[in-house]
């Protein structure tokens, strides 16, 4: 049950992070378009500002879970590096114990700030726009918590794999990132660049 809560909530991750790949590939088409406006024809494209602001929280949280679930994040594994079997997936625990705790924070927290920005009664249902064209912000603001939601749903996820592992004593356990030590990851990486390398030859 365990592998296929976390192959189902992986597909969701892949597309969301998929959009977020394509926000950063429509703010670069929003910049050669701006500056051709600008040095071709002297017209800039209007509200260039006010686009890059609504899309910055498609590129800064839509793939934080994707990048949660294959253990892409930056870590500081000196200490949980050195840690093995049960220690190790306690330590674990314990961090990603942390981690959705501040994400439900998070996510109660940018749940009251969009309700302070969407109202039914309003036009286009916002009360607070951008300051150039007048986009309304709350669908920007509503990106924050369906992103945060996402990934305490990878967190609890984590939770079962990890306390799993922990009460059953498994060696590569199901729906957490295996880290990888210094040496591995050295190697992987040189794997990666030589293949490159002889792909280009």
């Amino acid at each position: 049950m365990l592998s296929r809560l976390d192959r189902t909530l992986y597909r969701v991750e892949r597309v969301l992070a998929l959009v977020s790949g394509l926000a950063v590939f429509s703010l670069m088409i929003l910049a050669v378009v701006s500056v051709t406006g600008r040095q071709g024809f002297n017209q800039p494209l209007p509200g260039y500002v006010d686009w890059i602001e609504q899309a910055m929280p498609l590129i800064a949280f839509m793939g934080v879970s994707f990048t949660q679930r294959d253990g892409g994040h930056i870590r500081m594994d000196i200490l949980i590096g050195r840690l093995k079997g049960r220690a190790l997936w306690a330590a674990e625990l314990i961090s990603v114990l942390a981690m959705l705790l501040l994400m439900v924070l998070l996510v109660w927290g940018s749940w009251a700030h969009f309700q302070r920005s969407f109202d039914f009664a309003a036009p286009l249902w916002s009360r607070d726009s951008s300051i150039d064209i007048a986009i309304p912000l709350w669908p920007a603001k509503l990106l924050a918590p369906v992103a945060f939601s996402v990934l305490c749903l990878r967190l609890l996820l984590q939770v079962w794999g990890y306390g799993r592992a922990m009460v059953l004593g498994l060696v590569e356990p199901v729906a957490v990132p295996l880290v990888l030590s210094a040496a591995a990851q050295a190697a992987e990486e040189a794997e990666h660049v030589s293949s490159r390398e002889e792909g280009d030859t």
